[in-house]
Formats: structure tokens, C-alpha cells, sequence
């Protein structure tokens, strides 16, 4: 009997001893947005779902929304898998938004050689009064300072890290007790916090980590199309295609080419927009800068409906996105001015087309035949037949000439020429 024990603990026991500690990985990097919000939510309901013995995050951000933030640190302090926020590779951040999402991690890990902080709230729309400011920096505070407070970390440099844009590298965040390790790669990592202890919202587990294996779980094709689009140089690259191509459908009818790549490249612009803090006032000026372009075909301004144009849509492009003093939230540079100097561009190729036409004598009609020569064929008493480019025409003349003189053709009335001697000036 006593065999047969040991032999059935042993059978129970086998699963135990040959299953690995399985460790999820996800890679978040760049801006905080609601994509990168949805990616952590799933790996934690996958994590959950999946009984993994832990979550690494690894993370390197300049900040982003705050909303999307928000929604991050709620679902990492209710998980109930343990989650780890390794701050890497070395010259990654944790900035802005990052510093929340670090704090509020089970075990926050930091690379050499990486810096947090900086998480002093930015206004999304424009100058705020001292009041409001003052509402929004508390706030930010009490959220900081209370993750802080729940993971057992420095409350007090949590709120330097808001009211004073604190920032700090790894090795004055571990001495800070703000992070709990550092870490050069993901086997010290693991091996520093195995067998450490972890309080999750039901209970408190052990860490066992002797034999693991990690899975890495990168975004899933939607969610990168939608973080590639998300990106406020793209959004607005494809609303400039998406006006243009709309503009163009426009002014030819039937193309429908140009139409139905401007209305996806606008509708994908739409709902990046969605995902960013959209400055409308900025929106509104980039629609008017067209509308001055179109215009300036139609009506001669000599150049001043163009140049409101330009400028109207380079403060526009600067303005698109509010918070524009955070490098990540606004349109770049490099992608800025090439963009409205190549539209600038066309327009006034196209407006110079325009005025060329407007001045050019025209070639059909009547106004066409003022002022051409004119033979007669067929003596004018005072009616007759003249010949113009090898043509014929019926003329009557302001008196009466002979065939083979040279008129010049002064008027059309009723499909008939009237036509005299050039005026000769003295």
C-alpha cells in the first residue's frame, strides 16, 4: 500500500515538476493611445485566461494620452496575473504617462542606462488659467501619489515627478525606492524577482520562476495598422491625401480613381484623429487654406488668395494637434514643411496655368476672329465672301471693295463678319 501512495503522489506530482513557470512578453513602444491601451488590456486577459506565472511589459515611451493611460493602470492594479514594467533597452524612458504605468506595475525593472519622469500634466488645448491648471496638476498628483501609496512606492517623488517634471535614471529610481530591480536583460531579471512575493487584488502569490519559458506576443495585424495610423505625421499625410483626391474628383468628374483613394485616405485620417488630441481650429484653417487655393483659379488676386492660402495652411499644420510642445503629438518638422511647400508648389503651377489662360487670346468663338485678316474672294457691294484661314465666310464691309484687298475683321453679328480697312495710326 505505502508504494502505491508514493506512486500516485508521484503521477499527481509530475505535471508540477515538468510544467515551466510560462511568462508572457509585450512590447510597447511609443506613445501612450488607445491602441497601445486595448494591446496591454488583451495580454492581460490572455495572461489571466492562460494562468501565466507573470506579464513582462517591456516599455519605452515618451508619454501620450492621458485617458489611455488612465484606462492601463486601472486594468494592470486589478489584474490578477502578476505584471512586470521593464523600462528597456538601455536609452529607452519612461516618460510622461510612462511614469504612471511604471508605478503601478507588481515589480517595476529599469535597465541601465534608462531615465523616468517627467510627468508633469501637458494642456491638449491650448492655455489654460491658472485655476484650471492648478485642478489639473492636484489631480494628476493625487493619481500619482495614490498608485504610489498601493504598490509601496516613493509617494514623494511621484508628486516631484508631476508638480516639477522630475526625472531621475535607473539607478537614482532604485535608490529612490521608486523601481524595485535593475536589470541588464531578462535572465537577471527573472532571477531577481524569482520567489518574490506579489499582492494581487484576492491574494498574495510566490513568484516561481526556476524553470520558465516566455512567449512574446506582438500587436496582431489591426491593432499595427491602426498604431501605424495613429501617428499624428501619418494622420496627417493621409488628410492631405484625402482633401487633395476629394479636390481632384472635384475638378474631374468621372475620374473615380482620385476619388476613392482620397475618401480612404480620409476616413483612415478620421479615425486616427480619433485616437489624438485634434486641434479643430487648425483642422478649419487647412480646410480654408484650399478653399483660398481654389479660389485664387477662379478669381485674380494677384498672387494674395495663394500666399493666405499658404500661410493659412502652414499655422494650420502647426496647430492640427493640441499640446504641439510635446514632440510626439504634433507634426514633425521633416514632414511639416515638405508637405505644404509641395502643395504651395502646385498651386501656383496651377494658378500660373490659370492666368496664362485668362490672358491668352482665344483661339475659338468670336472673340477669336476679331482682328484677323481677312481677303476677299468675292467683291464686297457692300456684302460679300472673304476667305480666313482657309475658310469662308459671309462679310459685309463699312464700304466696298474689290476681290484680293486685305481686311481686317472689326465684328461678328449673326454668324457674319464685319470687316474694314486697318486703321492706320499717325
Amino acid at each position: 500500500m505505502i508504494i502505491i501512495r508514493r506512486l500516485l503522489i508521484l503521477c499527481l506530482l509530475i505535471p508540477v515538476i515538468c510544467r515551466s513557470a510560462e511568462i508572457h512578453h509585450i512590447k510597447i513602444d511609443g506613445a501612450i493611445n488607445p491602441v497601445s491601451s486595448e494591446y496591454l488590456s488583451r495580454a492581460i486577459e490572455r495572461a489571466e485566461s492562460e494562468h501565466a506565472a507573470l506579464l513582462i511589459v517591456e516599455m519605452d515611451t515618451p508619454g501620450g494620452l492621458m485617458t489611455s493611460m488612465r484606462k492601463m493602470v486601472k486594468e494592470m492594479l486589478s489584474a490578477e496575473v502578476p505584471i512586470a514594467v521593464y523600462v528597456s533597452p538601455s536609452g529607452a524612458r519612461a516618460g510622461s504617462a510612462g511614469v504612471f504605468i511604471t508605478l503601478a506595475a507588481h515589480i517595476a525593472v529599469m535597465a541601465p542606462g534608462t531615465n523616468i519622469g517627467a510627468a508633469h500634466p501637458v494642456n491638449m488645448g491650448g492655455q489654460m488659467d491658472s485655476t484650471m491648471n492648478k485642478k489639473v496638476t492636484n489631480d494628476a498628483v493625487a493619481f500619482a501619489r495614490s498608485i504610489a501609496a498601493q504598490r509601496g512606492r516613493n509617494e514623494d517623488w511621484a508628486e516631484a515627478a508631476v508638480r516639477e517634471s522630475a526625472s531621475i535614471t535607473a539607478n537614482d529610481a532604485l535608490e529612490k525606492s521608486v523601481i524595485d530591480i535593475i536589470a541588464s536583460d531578462y535572465d537577471e531579471l527573472i532571477d531577481k524577482i524569482n520567489g518574490r512575493k506579489v499582492q494581487l487584488p484576492d491574494e498574495e502569490v510566490t513568484l516561481q520562476l526556476d524553470d520558465y519559458s516566455i512567449t512574446f506576443y506582438d500587436m496582431d495585424w489591426r491593432q499595427r495598422i491602426l498604431n501605424t495610423i495613429s501617428d499624428p505625421n501619418i494622420a496627417y499625410i493621409l488628410l492631405m491625401l484625402g482633401m487633395y483626391g476629394l479636390l481632384f474628383e472635384l475638378y474631374n468628374p468621372g475620374a473615380i480613381f482620385p476619388g476613392v483613394i482620397g475618401g480612404i485616405c480620409l476616413i483612415l485620417a478620421l479615425f486616427a484623429m480619433h485616437t489624438l488630441p485634434v486641434n479643430y481650429a487648425g483642422l478649419l484653417l487647412i480646410i480654408l487654406a484650399v478653399i483660398l487655393f481654389i479660389l485664387e483659379i477662379k478669381i485674380v488676386s494677384y498672387g494674395g488668395l495663394t500666399l493666405g492660402g499658404i500661410i493659412s495652411l502652414l499655422l494650420g499644420s502647426i496647430m492640427l494637434y493640441k499640446g504641439v510642445s510635446i514632440p510626439e503629438v504634433r507634426v514633425s518638422w521633416s514632414v511639416l514643411i515638405p508637405t505644404v511647400a509641395a502643395t504651395s508648389l502646385f498651386f501656383i503651377i496651377a494658378i500660373g496655368f490659370g492666368a496664362k489662360a485668362q490672358i491668352r487670346k482665344p483661339t475659338y468663338g468670336r472673340e477669336s476672329l476679331i482682328g484677323r485678316e481677312a481677303k476677299v474672294v468675292k467683291e464686297l457691294k457692300p456684302e460679300g465672301l472673304v476667305k480666313i484661314s482657309g475658310e469662308l465666310w459671309r462679310a459685309v464691309g463699312d464700304a466696298e471693295y474689290e476681290k484680293g484687298e486685305t481686311l481686317i475683321v472689326k465684328d461678328v453679328k449673326d454668324m457674319q463678319l464685319v470687316v474694314g480697312k486697318k486703321e492706320v495710326k499717325s
